[in-house]
């Protein structure tokens, strides 16, 4: 496949020939020499919703909740009953619109610098734009708020998201909060009226309208913040399971535990009804016969493990099955699938693309860590029985206030869980037989060393291609056509966690830094702040609506680590202007000013005071 991203001509990432140097599996060539089949490419509506696990299904046996339209999904789609994905939600993400691991793809956590995707790889959007298919995408996004990673930059013609891992982060609009929030839309801040549930799919919907009416076919990814936390439910469905609980079934529940699955399940049953409202719309607009529906979920429940867990140990963030087993439905009417039921065998989000680019018969020469398993809903082969699956993603550094080469969020071989048949090996130190133990209750390592040494064999043998690349972080580009100014934010200081509005409310004392690329040379501005823009509030006070918490901040500090490269009478002509200025009552912003050359660079703030010490959670850098 031809690529044509902007980003190459910048010389950003030397780490393409690494890349390119390790084994991925190729789509084998069946893609080619494939008789066309149908007059016109299907469609493809792919709905992935937030921290909803496989419990969250009434027809999966939820005591709780009742999904009419996903549970009529579930009846006319062929259900991959052994699918597995990331822990967590980002690392997901990034192998679903590209079908490689996390560690291949660069996407190996939700924030901490490591939530980037490689701006080399190209995405699904990417290959379906260039095959002549409208894309858009609609919700959260969680795999970069600045250029190249932004989904415009992805391949996405339509756009409608938000950045991180919920509304509500740190860079997210300040003040969102599930209702009438301010949404990304086409590179520009825009406000929308109502739902953020409701929003995504509404304007989901539109575009489908106007790809038909231009005569494209259309991939739309709808990716629902919903149910992730904070628990915001619409009124309406928070009143229908608060009623459920009433009931005398649930009367020995914890009513703590009542109070906020009635928020949790309420969004669930808010994405139910969108649910219903798409598979509708396609239907009133002829577009269902040829319609692929994908629908899942990005990690494990967060809190199925507390009421019910459908017969699983872990949730989100855990190794256990709980944690990264999840439901995924694949409907295409007109698609000669094989009847609705569900398909057994070890699958994963990243066989997702290379099965749809099969479906869709396109050709493309990227490389996948998926199968495609096109010929499996096709009835004409299984899921192979041998196959063995790898997960593994970096922990959340939660214990850490300032960048350290050991910090959790380095990705570690001893870190994975391998999947083969019904055996799973976590950690490399705990084996478990779902057949006789399916809670994953008894460490059977030490009598089955056989078992060991297979699965053993295949993680470290993956390590050894993955191993070399799979913590090179990915460098945000400043000073491009692009993207000027850029807004920083914590959430991508390297190996340290700040990615909640909240941490900045209270402001937390954590301190770390931005590895950049300068896209030209030039004159740049850095302004750093405490608060963002839209929160316009003075850097040592509280919030101008009295929320947050004053901080005795007296000075701030800057520091650009590229010019150690540059000889003696460089940097004495190249200039600062101040490394450390005060912060006086009311400033609202320190601006520092660099001439800086074209490369790489790491951005480092200080805030500083009595008892007080944190970096810049925001910085905004304008080339001039």
């Amino acid at each position: 496949m031809k690529t044509n991203f902007p980003q190459m001509d910048l010389q950003v990432m030397n780490s393409l020939r690494k890349l390119t140097a390790v084994a991925i599996l190729l789509i084998p060539s069946c893609l080619a020499g494939i008789s066309p089949i149908y007059a016109e490419q299907p469609n493809i509506v792919i709905v992935m919703t937030d921290d909803q696990g496989f419990p969250e299904i009434s027809a999966h046996g939820n005591p709780v909740l009742q999904t009419p339209n996903l549970d009529s999904l579930h009846e006319m789609s062929l259900r991959l009953n052994d699918f597995h994905v990331a822990p967590m939600c980002a690392p997901t993400r990034g192998q679903l619109l590209t079908g490689l691991d996390a560690a291949r793809n660069g996407c190996i956590n939700v924030s901490s610098g490591r939530g980037l995707l490689r701006p080399e790889v190209p995405t699904i959007a990417n290959i379906f734009k260039e095959s002549g298919y409208a894309t858009g995408v609609f919700g959260k996004w969680h795999l970069g708020a600045n250029y190249p990673y932004r989904p415009e930059d992805r391949g996405f013609d339509r756009t409608v998201w938000f950045p991180s891992s919920h509304i509500g982060s740190v860079p997210d609009t300040w003040g969102n909060d599930y209702f009438d929030d301010t949404y990304v839309s086409n590179g520009k801040p825009t406000r929308f009226q109502g739902y953020c549930t409701d929003v995504f799919f509404d304007e989901a919907m539109s575009f489908m309208k106007s790809s038909e009416k231009s005569g494209k076919p259309f991939l739309a990814y709808i990716a629902t913040n919903t149910p992730h936390g904070p628990l915001t439910p619409k009124t309406d469905d928070l009143a229908a399971l608060q009623t459920v609980l009433k009931s005398p079934a649930f009367k020995n529940m914890n009513p703590k535990l009542k109070e906020q699955l009635a928020k949790y399940l309420g969004m669930v049953r808010n994405i139910d009804t969108n649910m219903g409202r798409l598979l509708q719309f396609l239907e009133k607009e002829s577009l269902r016969a040829n319609t692929i529906v994908v629908f899942l979920t990005d990690n494990g429940s967060t809190h199925g493990p507390r009421y019910f867990n459908a017969g699983m140990r872990g949730g989100k963030t855990q190794l256990w099955d709980g944690g990264h087993r999840v439901p995924c439905f694949i409907s295409w009417p007109n698609g000669n699938l094989s009847s609705n039921r569900n398909i057994n065998g070890l699958t994963q989000v990243q066989d997702l693309l290379p099965t749809l680019i099969n479906l869709c018969e396109i050709n493309t020469t990227a490389q996948f860590s998926g199968i495609n398993l096109a010929p499996i809903l096709r009835g004409k082969s299984t899921v192979p029985d041998d196959r063995t699956l790898i997960i593994n993603y970096s922990r959340m550094p939660n214990f850490v206030n300032y960048p350290t080469p050991f910090a959790q969020s380095i990705m570690r071989r001893d870190h994975a869980a391998v999947l083969w048949k019904r055996w799973r090996l976590l950690e490399d130190r705990e084996l478990y037989n779902l057949e006789t133990d399916p809670l994953q209750k008894t460490n059977v390592i030490e009598q089955h060393p056989e078992v060991v040494d297979k699965m053993r064999g295949e993680l470290y043998r993956w390590w050894d291609e993955v191993g070399p690349t799979a913590n090179e972080p990915q460098r945000i580009i400043i000073g491009s056509e692009y993207e000027n100014p850029s807004r920083l934010t914590a959430c991508d200081w390297l190996d340290v966690f700040v990615d909640q509005q909240r941490q900045v409310r209270v402001g937390q004392q954590k301190s770390g830094y931005w590895l950049l690329e300068v896209a030209q040379d030039g004159d740049y501005e850095f302004e750093l702040r405490r608060w963002p823009k839209d929160a316009n509030s003075p850097i040592n006070e509280a919030m101008s609506d009295g929320t947050g918490k004053a901080l005795p901040i007296s000075s701030a500090s800057f520091y650009l680590s590229n010019h150690q490269h540059l000889k003696i009478s460089e940097k004495r002509s190249y200039g600062f202007e101040g490394l450390t200025k005060p912060v006086k009552p009311g400033d609202k912003a320190i601006v520092f000013n660099a001439k800086l050359k074209k490369g790489p660079i790491a951005l480092h703030t200080w805030f500083r005071g009595e008892d007080t010490i944190l970096s810049a959670y925001y910085v905004y850098v304008r080339r001039k």
